[in-house]
């Protein structure tokens, strides 16, 4: 995960259209350190399940379903009308209909219509021939090194969420979630990384949720947090950048603004972490301001975030 802090703050430090509000920052407006007094060293508690929407039966099953959403969960915006929501609580009402349904076999034979059907979505998905291309991915590499079990793939991994990540990218190409930039590599790795916190508030950091080292997971960069950020004031976009995200324009995958969007959205998060430690004394992990900052997002309707199409948020 030191890929990720570090590629993202040299992307901060280095951007064109985004940039991240502190105290040593190029504006010094402060927006983290108003952030970070307002909440006063602590952020509202979030349950990872707040909504009621997901599997969990405390076993291997739930880690296989959690694996499966995973790998789906990117790019919604498309259809106006689909969200997370409805992946997480399609597929787990699959999961409660047919116990074999993410088997590593059948997984490799889903079609576009099969998923759609699974998921009770009236219409194609957005990206659905990637969805799928994805399903198939993730049941042959199941299949092929870990006994078809996702629950295999992390007991593996030694309880170490830095290294069930490397294990995910190593084994399934979909999760490799990286751009260059300038001239430089950047990681994100967000639906790996969001998989290990699944796992974590899941299983509330026991069995397959235990980690020893889940404070080397960054926050998740994807559509909703960047645009809370920049609501809180902690990020400020160029006026050009501003004006492609309020008129609705698409932003392209890689692109300098895409990248500076979700890589100094990582670096502000840690930003947070670490100006909570200096003034309150406490530890925060990213994966708790993440989930703070995701809820307050996902319950403003009218909030704008930029549009790219991307397997990988």
């Amino acid at each position: 995960m030191d890929d990720v802090r570090e590629t993202s703050a040299w992307v901060a430090t280095h951007s064109s259209h985004v940039l991240v509000d502190s105290s040593d920052s190029r504006v010094n407006n402060a927006g983290i350190e108003k952030v970070v007094e307002n909440i006063q060293g602590s952020i509202p508690k979030v349950e990872w399940d707040y909504e009621g929407i997901h599997y969990f039966d405390n076993g291997p099953l739930s880690v296989q379903y959690l694996f499966v959403l995973d790998a789906l969960n990117f790019c919604f915006w498309p259809d106006k009308d689909l969200n997370y929501d409805h992946l997480a609580s399609g597929l787990k009402a699959a999961l409660q209909n047919d116990k074999s349904a993410f088997d590593a076999d059948r997984l490799q034979k889903y079609t576009g219509p099969e998923l759609r059907e699974l998921l009770k979505w009236p219409r194609p998905l957005p990206l659905e021939d990637e969805r799928v291309r994805l399903l198939h991915e993730v049941g042959f590499e199941l299949e092929r090194n870990f006994g078809g079990k996702a629950s295999n793939l992390v007991e593996s991994c030694g309880k170490s969420a830095a290294k069930l990540v490397a294990l995910v990218t190593r084994h399934f190409a979909g999760f490799r979630d990286h751009s260059v930039y300038k001239g430089h590599q950047v990681f994100l790795y967000k639906r790996a990384q969001i998989f290990v916190a699944d796992l974590w508030g899941a299983f509330k950091g026991q069995g397959y949720g235990e980690f020893y080292d889940i404070g080397s997971i960054t926050m998740f960069a994807d559509y909703v947090v960047p645009a809370v950020l920049e609501q809180l004031g902690v990020l400020k976009y160029s006026s050009r950048l501003a004006n492609i995200i309020e008129t609705n324009n698409e932003i392209s995958s890689g692109s300098e603004e895409e990248v500076e969007l979700r890589a100094c959205s990582v670096y502000a998060v840690e930003k947070m972490k670490e100006l909570i430690r200096i003034k309150s004394g406490k530890q925060v992990l990213s994966v708790e301001l993440d989930l703070w900052l995701w809820s307050v997002g996902v319950q403003c309707p009218a909030l704008q975030h930029h549009r790219t199409l991307s397997i990988y948020y």
